[in-house]
């Protein structure tokens, strides 16, 4: 899926490797979603979290996005699975859009299938990222 190096916390990679081992989980989501998520791990670059540029996507960051083909603009919080909830845009990292924006920066476009065909969306702001605004206190 990725197409160019991403970027992810050494925290973020230790939590989402032990969940790609989760036997449970693995039984119940669709396996092409584990393997899109792994395969954007392979390629990560993996950095500490204090080194993480303050416009990169982190697991519970807060992103605004909008969708190049209706303009539409959505803003979600990028979360674990136990989490989700997309009533209230708490989007799970192993939704399509989840694993596709994992990693990107503010300006990237991503793109991921879809049922009704293939989305396309930009990353318009990093609203919240909780290492930026952990090394700001």
């Amino acid at each position: 899926m990725a197409s160019r190096k991403i970027h992810v916390t050494r925290e973020d990679f230790s939590r989402l490797t032990d969940l790609m081992n989760d036997e449970w989980l693995a039984a119940i989501v669709d396996r092409r979603v584990f393997r899109e998520l792994i395969a954007e791990l392979e390629q990560a670059v993996i950095v500490d979290s204090a080194a993480i540029p303050p416009d990169v996507v982190t697991m519970n960051s807060i992103v605004k996005m909008t969708d190049l083909k209706t303009g539409d603009v959505d803003t979600y919080t990028l979360v674990y699975p136990k989490e989700a909830n997309i009533a209230e845009s708490r989007l799970s990292i192993l939704a399509p859009i989840g694993t596709a924006i994992l990693g990107y920066a503010v300006g990237d476009r991503v793109r991921w299938n879809i049922p009704s065909g293939r989305s396309n969306m930009r990353i318009d702001e990093v609203v919240y990222q909780p290492e930026r605004d952990a090394a700001v206190v």
